[in-house]
């Protein structure tokens, strides 16, 4: 059997809520805006990435 929200008698949501409504989300959470990027740590990161790629693969050449 399955269950619908309404089946149980102290259930939150009601027999008609499964969440079809239009701007309603039972498990959503509410909406946020995004901030702006951060260039400088995106960078960083990007930067950081090349370089422990580079270290890898120079042990990788010496290992082998």
């Amino acid at each position: 059997m399955l269950h619908q929200p309404g089946d149980l008698p102290d259930e939150r949501h009601g027999p008609a809520d499964h969440g079809e409504d239009h701007g309603h989300d039972d498990h959503a959470h509410a909406s946020e805006t995004l901030g702006p990027i951060d260039i400088e740590r995106w960078a960083a990161f990007v930067v950081g990435t090349a370089l422990g790629l580079i270290v890898v693969l120079g042990i990788a050449l010496a290992t082998s």
